[in-house]
């Protein structure tokens, strides 16, 4: 197994130090899911949910969590992050989000893309949970990662 990062030699938390690493373009991609229920999807696809369009308050919430990760996350570097996308795509058991974050750095911006997917999708969860009680949260990970 490879050693943690981010621990110092006593075994302690610590943040990486990046300051010797070189400035290269990076990219990461990440997805995630939301199991809804047949009527909850209907409300959303017909904007007849009661705190308002579900899938544009989700994308500028994960897009508006993604410039945040570095304060949610204890030990993640605040990245200049160069470009966001977070698509919300409707399919037969929910709703699925994708997320992509682009960065000229040290370090990448894979925490960025998953914290944006999460951040969409509590969104929905907090929108709709006054109309279905049967959602679950799934299968966020990180689809790709990138540097050049």
């Amino acid at each position: 197994m490879d050693e943690l990062t981010h621990t110092d030699s006593a075994g302690k938390a610590a943040m990486v130090d990046i300051s010797a690493k070189e400035e290269q373009f990076r990219s990461a991609r990440a997805s995630g899911h939301i199991r809804l229920t047949g009527e909850t999807l209907d409300l959303i696809r017909d904007n007849q949910v009661k705190k308002g369009d579900v899938l544009a308050v989700a994308r500028i919430a994960g897009i508006n969590a993604a410039k945040q990760t570095y304060s949610l996350i204890p030990l993640c570097h605040n990245i200049l992050i160069n470009f966001i996308s977070v698509d919300l795509i409707p399919d037969e058991t929910g709703i699925t989000a994708e997320s992509e974050v682009h960065t000229i750095g040290r370090t990448g911006a894979e925490m960025e893309a998953i914290t944006a997917v999460s951040v969409a999708l509590l969104t929905v969860y907090d929108m709709c949970k006054a109309v279905d009680r049967m959602m679950v949260i799934d299968k966020i990970l990180l689809t790709e990662k990138t540097k050049r």
